[in-house]
């Protein structure tokens, strides 16, 4: 309800009930005896359903999400995404200098010679690992608190939670307490890590959002290179400081997030305010984004399609068993696809040399300053070559991209088994080009595996089954993680050189293989062509890769010919000619059909939609 001077809106709820948020101001009392000259998205149903009621954009005008708005709210809602994700890397790199130092070895005495002995190497690699099962623990339960929290608050409380993790690990003074506090770090990462892509998403235009995740993978780069050179510049201390203040530092970075999240005052992501009936916050945020007014036609149309999105995820109810199903949605296959992207970045064999890097050219016969210099040279170039994604990802495709690079990380694997037992024997050029090799490791991955395999999943899945693929992809980085960040260590102790054969055949034999046959390209398609894509392949019978690799054979989305693959009766919305035919009406028009069958225009205002 709305008029001039004052505003309030009004939300359904189920069973009819009525939550009125009052403003002060002349006009309040002729507000609540009228209807709303407000636009509205729908009425309620008698079905006992909760529909959107009226969204009053006076109301909506009035509220300021954020103190920012326009590109400089999307310029923080970045930087406050990034600082997550610089967090994450931190993390993820700091103890790789850390476990061989003197201080650290003599607090933790069962971690000591670490690759030099079974015992050692395995509770070395447990230490380590045991961060990525809270990691997995903190992702799940983000299935939901997520949902309840919100995107703002679950971020929030993953920093609190990595801020106490880091704290107990500055303060542990045995083996035990350690593990504990990699536990509780973990758990704090895997609500933050789980929640930041989502956020950031959900707040950037949408032609931005796949460079935005590439953007993330290379801030995790970014932090892992920082963690490096500060090991480096405290290996040259005396004492427990040495490794304590590293380890402290990441506190720096979580309270750096949180912060600025509040300070100033980020809004809350509007697809979330939108399934939670928030309409007229939600209006706001997206016009805030926009830096226009809540009445803009892009806001209405990006407003629209949130809502279509969610009646879409809502519609029937949703059950997990929709997971195993096949049919034109593929689902099944669909979601494996996602969690076996997200085994593969894990199990070429990187986390070898992100977790273990000084450790690795330790056992390659390099001394301990030189180890840690090479360290930190080699994070600095794996987060500029991470970089080159951004610019090949939509020229060359991610299906290439992943094939190819694998093909180059097994062969650098292989050089690396070959020269292994030359390098512990000190022969300078076999140190010399296995270093290099670790290098162009990193190259490889950077381009090829880092950031694709977060996109992947979220583009290669169906709208309603998205959120809990990409829950149990997630869930998959997490646990193939741990399996060998806890197998390395015992590897490199008991077969060596085999270490690397291993990782070279599995890039080899395995991943490049299942790339190929399996793995459609999805550059340059819509979502909604995707879904196409996948249909087409089980009505033909042919793999949807054949179809991927054809555009022309892929129908517009939203066409006749294109709704008949997916198995519907009619486009879910007129087509461009049908609303040609109504005078070039667009905005908040629709076309709908009155009962001798004529199109109609009937606008927003007063029209029904269920959410």
């Amino acid at each position: 309800m709305a008029s001039s001077g004052g505003a309030a809106f009004s939300i359904a709820r189920p069973g009819g009930q009525w939550q009125n948020n009052d403003l002060t101001g002349p006009g309040v009392d002729e507000m609540r005896n009228a209807r709303s000259t407000g636009r509205r998205f729908g009425s309620e149903d008698s079905g006992g359903e909760t529909l959107v009621a009226d969204v009053d954009t006076h109301y909506a005008a009035q509220l300021r999400p954020s103190r920012l708005s326009g590109k400089w709210l999307t310029y923080m809602v970045t930087f406050v995404a990034g600082t997550g994700f610089t967090l994450f890397g931190y993390d993820q790199g700091v103890l790789s200098s850390l476990l061989t130092l003197p201080a650290f070895e003599e607090q933790f005495p069962q971690t000591a010679n670490g690759f030099g002995g079974s015992r050692s190497a395995t509770l070395q690699s447990f230490l380590v690992a045991i961060y990525e099962l809270g990691c997995m623990a903190g992702a799940l339960s983000n299935l939901y608190v997520g949902d309840r929290l919100g995107r703002r608050h679950t971020i929030t409380l993953g920093g609190c939670i990595m801020i106490v993790g880091a704290i107990l690990q500055t303060a542990a003074v045995d083996y035990a307490m350690m593990l504990v506090a990699r536990v509780v770090t973990g758990l704090g990462n895997g609500l933050l890590t789980s929640t930041v892509p989502a956020y950031q998403s959900e707040c950037a235009k949408p032609h931005r959002r796949g460079q935005l995740v590439l953007i993330e993978g290379s801030l995790i780069t970014f932090g892992i290179m920082m963690s490096y050179w500060i090991d480096l510049g405290f290996f040259f201390t005396t004492g427990s400081i040495s490794w304590r203040f590293p380890i402290a530092f990441q506190i720096l970075l979580a309270a750096v997030m949180i912060a600025f999240m509040y300070a100033f005052k980020l809004p809350e992501s509007p697809r979330w305010l939108a399934a939670k009936g928030k309409y007229a916050e939600c209006l706001a945020v997206l016009a805030a984004l926009e830096g226009t007014s809540v009445d803009d036609k892009k806001v209405m149309t990006t407003f629209n399609g949130i809502c279509d999105a969610i009646s879409a995820e809502q519609a029937g109810g949703f059950g997990f068993r929709e997971l195993f199903t096949n049919g034109r949605s593929q689902n099944f296959r669909r979601m494996l696809l996602g969690v076996t992207a997200q085994c593969f970045q894990q199990i070429c064999g990187i986390n070898l040399i992100t977790y273990y890097l000084t450790s690795v050219l330790t056992d390659l016969g390099l001394g301990a300053e030189m180890s840690r210099i090479i360290s930190g040279v080699n994070g600095t170039c794996y987060f500029l070559t991470s970089i080159i994604a951004l610019f090949v990802i939509e020229r060359v495709g991610r299906r290439p991209l992943m094939f190819w690079m694998a093909l180059a990380q097994s062969i650098t694997m292989a050089i690396l088994a070959g020269l292994y037992n030359k390098s512990k024997e000190e022969n300078k050029a076999a140190q010399v080009i296995s270093v290099l090799c670790l290098f162009l490791f990193n190259t490889w991955f950077s381009i090829g595996w880092l950031g694709i395999t977060w996109l992947y999943p979220a583009e290669v899945t169906p709208l309603r089954i998205r959120a809990p693929a990409n829950a149990l992809s997630t869930a998959s980085n997490w646990i193939f993680n741990f399996m060998v960040v806890m197998a390395t260590g015992p590897m490199f102790a008991n077969i060596g050189w085999g270490t690397y054969a291993l990782f070279a055949a599995v890039n080899g034999i395995i991943i490049c293989p299942v790339v190929w046959i399996f793995f459609p390209e999805t550059k340059k398609y819509s979502l909604e062509e995707i879904d196409i894509i996948f249909a087409l392949g089980h009505n033909e019978k042919k793999s949807p890769v054949w179809y991927s690799k054809r555009p022309e054979e892929i129908p517009e989305a939203g066409t006749k010919e294109a709704e008949h693959i997916l198995g519907r009766e009619a486009p879910a919305r007129p087509d461009m000619s049908e609303r040609a035919s109504m005078g070039g009406r667009r905005g908040m028009g629709k076309v709908i059909r009155d009962n001798d069958g004529k199109p109609v225009v009937q606008h927003n205002e007063v029209a029904e939609r269920k959410v």
